[in-house]
């Protein structure tokens, strides 16, 4: 075992964003691994969540894949390595000769490190595209673009330690962190909520964290934006605003006066369905707060309308003065333990490393220095629309750690067009419903087998170290995408393990430039860190923003209903979330027994006045469908979500919700609109039987 303390190897949890330290030992046979507290993590003082504390059931697993595999005629399989990459490099070499470099999409992965992303985000623009993107564009893209534009960074303004401490009011919106930050929430708003924190949670769904708040506004799917303006236009007209702030801090307040001149707050109140007055009241409560904090989650980015949605939060922290100091801000909550950290180090189709833009000659001119080649100025197609063009613009696909078949919207779409393909590899650690579809697939690392960095929710940069061997022919993806590129290209990504990578990494991203393993250490350093013995920023802006001339953004915007709205034929909106116990595809969630015994399947939420209506009994399998596919789910009646609304999650392989999920996108960050569908529910479920 690789270790750099006899008691155990630190690392990071693998599942959500938060970070968690945690310490892994040997077990008795070889690939299994055990999980001992780390008291003195930074983030979690040794403190795990349910899938924290099961993380380890996945690492050996006996569905791992332990060979590379090969398609032939139809049909998987195993095949040496050197089989495997020469029919890679092979096939992409084709597939840029044949359509050009733009004929690849390449996926990475916020389950992988920094360095591993890095690597494959440099792999493209050195093979000539720059269309390569990862699932921050279905979870948090609107974030990301509206907070870089209205404040410079696109990350949690502060730190979890500061907003523990010093805020007054919790403004949740979108977000449940009892469930999917569930170490978040007991050491830091839990407790905080105890010592008089007022909370204010904004959620169509009530759930764990409702128990916590001390008032919970349940709008309607998709109604964010008219609430948010009833708040500022409280505040606007009741003079709450933070006049000097607003002077000297920010531009474009006019903009937003304009916005809501002639708004009606009683009619919004009604489309969102919340009284007014309570609406009002909670605005005062912000406002006059001497520290507010907002927090957002994806139950604000995933709309079409998710860069408003954003901005809107925006507006309403720099109209009262609510960013640049301690317990203030607006904080993104993140969903992976590395979906900030893919973004920082430029796996996105229009930024490099440390979110230069592509665009941006003098800027790419310093990355093109360190890489010796020259990048594309045109961003790049994202994810979804990589996806899309299947079969039209593009012919290969290079999909590290990801399952858009499960994670995708429309997902039957998704399936109908990686069927088009002419090539494609899938570089994971079990056979998912993607794999399925690809013509090699490559067995990866688990987060127990890997070193590298990741970088959590609050910006804090930490180190997963390396605790057993990977198990029988599989591959670091550091290792795999190395080799793979000086195949390809003779020079440029030969490492000396992840250190090494981090070191050019540094030189390309600003952010990171003040950055070593050593000076990370056990307890991290949040970005930015730009010179050697800066102690990195727990909350920025504290003097100005990172705009072009120092003043925050603030935009009025307006209402817009989601792209499919509920009728006659589709009655009911259905509304996604996830779960304390499950985490994503359900890839490692679904086979860890520990988590799969709490909630083993699938189900969708329906109020008790619309289950009477339909003569549906609490437990009983339902056929739910929208336009775009159907499955049949178990039906939990509960009075969690209001009438006309439906709740499901994304977790399970077996009744996939994103085959009904809408694949309309923001037109700013191109995000999908997973929050609201129209969907129908039918009762007339053909119970399974066996053979006569």
């Amino acid at each position: 075992m690789s270790n750099e303390n006899q008691d155990g190897v630190h690392t990071i949890c693998p599942y959500c964003g938060v970070g968690c330290g945690l310490k892994l030992t040997e077990g008795e046979s070889d690939g299994e691994v055990n999980i001992k507290p780390w008291f003195d993590a930074p983030v979690n003082e040794g403190a795990l969540c349910i899938k924290g504390g099961a993380s380890t059931e996945v690492v050996d697993h006996e569905d791992r894949l332990k060979e590379p595999l090969l398609k032939e005629d139809g049909e998987f399989r195993e095949a040496t390595w050197e089989e495997a990459m020469d029919r890679i490099a092979t096939e992409l070499e084709r597939i840029r000769d044949e359509h050009g470099p733009d004929a690849m999409g390449f996926f990475t992965s916020s389950k992988c490190t920094n360095e591993e992303n890095y690597l494959m985000q440099k792999f493209a623009r050195r093979y000539g595209t720059n269309n390569v993107d990862n699932c921050t564009r279905l979870c948090h893209a609107s974030t990301v673009a509206a907070l870089r534009a209205s404040l410079g960074a696109g990350a949690m303004t502060n730190s979890m330690q500061d907003l523990r401490e010093e805020a007054d009011v919790y403004w949740i919106q979108g977000a449940n962190p009892a469930e999917q930050h569930v170490i978040a929430h007991s050491n830091y708003f839990k407790q905080a909520a105890m010592e008089d924190t007022y909370v204010v949670q904004i959620d169509p769904h009530a759930n764990k964290t409702t128990r916590h708040t001390d008032t919970h506004l349940q709008l309607k799917p998709g109604t964010d934006i008219p609430l948010l303006n009833v708040v500022l236009k409280t505040i606007l007209d009741e003079d709450l605003v933070d006049e000097e702030y607003l002077e000297s801090r920010t531009e474009g307040v006019e903009s937003l006066r304009e916005t809501l001149s002639d708004f009606d707050v009683e009619a919004a109140a009604e489309t969102c369905g919340v009284d007014v007055e309570e609406i009002r009241e909670m605005a005062r409560i912000y406002a006059e707060a001497d520290n507010a904090a907002i927090f957002t989650g994806m139950g604000m980015s995933q709309h079409r309308c998710g860069t408003d949605n954003v901005q809107n939060l925006i507006n309403l922290a720099l109209a009262t003065g609510n960013v640049g100091r301690p317990g203030t801000g607006v904080n993104p909550l993140r969903g992976q333990n590395n979906v900030q950290g893919t973004c920082d180090v430029g796996a996105m189709p229009n930024v490099l490393p440390g979110y230069v833009p592509v665009d941006d000659d003098e800027a790419r001119a310093e990355v093109e220095d360190v890489w010796g080649f020259e990048v594309d100025p045109e961003p790049g197609l994202t994810n979804v629309e990589i996806t899309q063009s299947i079969g039209d613009a593009v012919h290969g696909l290079y999909v590290m750690g990801e399952n858009p078949v499960i994670s995708e919207p429309n997902s039957n779409h998704v399936r109908e067009q990686l069927e088009k393909l002419e090539f494609m590899v899938v570089q994971d650690i079990f056979m998912t419903d993607t794999a399925e579809y690809a013509d090699v697939v490559l067995p990866a690392t688990s987060w127990a087998e890997r070193g590298g960095t990741v970088t959590n929710t609050d910006r804090r940069v930490q180190r997963m170290r390396k605790a057993t061997e990977v198990p029988g022919n599989t591959r670091g993806d550091l290792e795999i995408v190395s080799d793979l590129g000086t195949r390809l290209f003779g020079e440029g990504f030969d490492f000396d393990g992840p250190e090494d990578v981090f070191e050019e990494l540094r030189e390309t991203a600003p952010i990171y430039r003040g950055l070593t393993y050593d000076r990370i250490g056990l307890e991290g350093v949040h970005w930015p860190c730009y010179e050697e013995g800066d102690e990195g920023d727990p909350f920025l802006y504290e003097d100005s923003f990172d705009t072009d001339n120092g003043l925050g953004k603030i935009r009025g915007v307006r209402h817009q209903p989601p792209a499919e709205v509920e009728d006659s034929e589709y009655p009911f909106v259905l509304t996604t979330g996830r779960l304390e116990e499950h985490y994503n595809t359900g890839t490692m969630s679904t086979r860890s027994p520990t988590l799969v015994r709490k909630t083993p399947t699938n189900f969708v939420d329906i109020n008790p006045e619309d289950a009477e209506r339909l003569g549906i009994e609490d437990g009983e399998e339902i056929q739910l469908r929208s336009r775009r596919g159907e499955i049949e789910i178990e039906a939990r009646v509960t009075d969690d979500i209001r009438p006309g609304i439906l709740w499901s999650t994304d977790h399970f392989p077996e009744a996939p919700i994103n085959e009904l999920t809408n694949d309309a996108l923001d037109p700013v960050a191109k995000i999908p609109e997973y929050k609201a569908a129209a969907a129908q529910i039918s009762v007339d479920v053909e119970p399974a039987t066996g053979d006569d």
